[in-house]
């Protein structure tokens, strides 16, 4: 790259911000993978188990590609019971017998494996991913069931813990393989997510599954039953018939479990376009050094874009009009995608009217929109790459129909029958997060870099907002507010606020589903077009009423 000494400047303080926040991650993660602690894990081997992500390490094939979701779930959460780290249960996509499948692993590890809400609401978000993507889904079950002191949050709501078994049923109907190795404790509701399982294998001595376990069978009805005997792997496989292999270790039942899944059938594909694959011919690296350290600056999208994209080529739709948004065709490791981007340089509309970076126009909107549609005519999979403060404001953009337009691109993109991913890279605020494909719009995936900032809208606007607000109260009960009173709420509400904000507050509540590392983006985004080729397309791409 060709660089003034300010811009080398520029570059170089951006890529030691980048490399500080990288740092900053992989510690947490190196935390994280501990589970709960290096005693737990050492009373796990005593035992001769191995943890969940040692069983993880030995199911999936050695050298292959993989990513974790919600290594952040539970982070910094449920502080009164210690934590939750990892939300308590490792999910992982990879290859079991050179065959994509989701891995869901309890950690035993971390209060016994119990569920916490957040496990819940993790579990449901792997099984979103084998319903989503006909995916085969592999259970490691070692928990004690629900965590009691919590049990209202994760009892009797839709999207709680009995969903988990809803969906069992609801993949076993689809054809979804499921297995389950019962790898140590299962007890009450949670055994029924095993056995509405197709095959279940359980471990001797270590497993162990049934509705109400030795203590209390003695408090309900007086009988007096040792583990074993009550839900061991001899008693339900010789004699309750409920499980199907009887395992002798770990290692024996992972083993036998790559069997059972090398054994699939395969089914028909989505038929995704792709190619013999090539590297950026733009230094993918170089991100670092051009993401700006400050959200706020202007950078030219394109310039990352060609950074991901194969031999940094790609091909421009409306290149002219509606500037503040980027789409084009290209593609990532070989497969054929169609990128939304915000646009965060600014830029000026054929009126030479100025056009703010990271800002949704009317006329970037009605663009998305159209190409969009076209991604979904032609099968072409959507990757959204986020760094947008909003939809434009103020009476010439309403009069201009800006509601109009950012309902016509939101439509469009909630309706896509292709598979959409999306990345967020800087700024996701208010609408511009929904119009973008955020969470709510179903994603296959949805990562965030470390530089992501995730809320309304940004924190010394919404700081304001909500300061406005609080003196209004005070005066509206005589209080008197002086200018340092106000300047100390004003950092109190922002420094809260902008905690909310950051990737870590976003992906402990499974917002997002990782944070990545930002030179991992194009081996998670082929991963996620190999997973959704999985599921062929088998309906029209239908838009609904539009207003135009």
């Amino acid at each position: 790259m060709q660089k003034n000494e300010k811009e080398t400047l520029e570059y170089n303080r951006n890529e030691d911000a980048m490399k500080l926040l990288m740092s900053s991650l992989n510690r947490h993660l190196h935390k994280i993978y501990q589970g709960g602690g290096t005693k737990n894990i050492a009373k796990l081997h005593a035992q001769g188990k191995l943890t969940a992500r040692e069983r993880i390490d030995l199911l999936l094939d050695k050298d292959c590609q993989r990513f974790e979701i919600g290594e952040f779930a539970g982070y910094e959460m449920y502080q009164e019971y210690g934590g939750c780290p990892s939300g308590g249960v490792v999910v992982v996509v990879g290859y079991v017998a050179k065959r994509m499948c989701v891995v869901v692993a309890n950690d035993a590890t971390v209060k016994a494996g119990a569920w916490f809400p957040i496990t819940a609401k993790k579990n449901l978000r792997a099984q979103d991913f084998a319903i989503e993507n006909h995916l085969p889904i592999i259970y490691l079950v070692d928990s004690a069931g629900v965590f009691l002191p919590l049990q209202d949050e994760i009892f009797p709501d839709r999207d709680d813990f009995g969903r988990m078994f809803r969906n069992n049923s609801v993949m076993s109907a689809m054809g979804i393989p499921q297995i389950a190795a019962i790898m140590g404790s299962c007890v009450a509701g949670g055994a029924y997510l095993p056995i509405l399982s197709d095959e279940v294998l359980i471990v001797e001595k270590t497993g162990s599954v049934f509705l109400a376990g030795p203590a209390l069978v003695q408090a309900a009805i007086g009988e007096q039953v040792d583990s074993e005997s009550l839900g061991g792997a001899t008693m339900h496989c010789q004699l309750s018939g409920v499980t199907d292999y009887q395992m002798p270790d770990d290692q024996t039942c992972i083993a036998t479990v790559r069997t059972l899944v090398s054994q699939l059938g395969h089914k028909p594909k989505a038929g995704f376009d792709r190619i013999a694959p090539q590297m950026p011919a733009l230094d993918p690296t170089e991100i670092y050094g051009i993401f700006p350290e400050a959200g706020a600056k202007p950078y030219d999208t394109l310039d990352i874009i060609k950074r991901l994209v194969d031999n940094s080529e790609l091909t421009q739709y409306k290149e002219t009009y509606g500037k503040s948004i980027i789409c084009a065709y290209a593609r990532i490791d070989g497969w054929a995608v169609g990128i939304v981007a915000n646009q965060r340089k600014v830029t000026k509309n054929a009126k030479g009217e100025v056009q703010f970076g990271g800002v949704i126009y009317s006329d970037s909107a009605d663009k998305a929109a159209r190409f969009i549609m076209n991604c979904n005519q032609k099968h072409i999979p959507l990757v959204f790459l986020q760094d947008v403060t909003g939809f434009m404001v103020g009476s010439r953009s309403e009069q201009g129909g800006i509601i109009k337009d950012g309902a016509k691109m939101v439509n469009a993109m909630s309706n896509s029958i292709v598979p959409k991913f999306t990345i967020v890279m800087g700024n996701s605020y208010g609408a511009g997060n929904y119009a973008m494909c955020g969470r709510a719009y179903d994603p296959r995936l949805m990562m965030a870099w470390p530089t992501a900032k995730i809320a309304v809208m940004g924190g010394s606007q919404a700081a304001k907002t909500l300061l406005q607000i609080q003196i209004a109260s005070k005066k509206g009960r005589g209080e008197e507010v002086t200018p340092q009173q106000e300047q100390d709420m004003f950092e109190h509400i922002k420094q809260r606020y902008d905690t909310q904000t950051t990737p870590y507050y976003a992906a402990a509540r499974l917002w997002v589903d990782a944070i990545i590392d930002p030179l991992d983006t194009r081996k998670i985004i082929s991963m996620g077009i190999e997973m959704a080729s999985h599921k062929p397309i088998t309906t029209d791409y239908k838009v609904g009423v539009m207003q135009t």
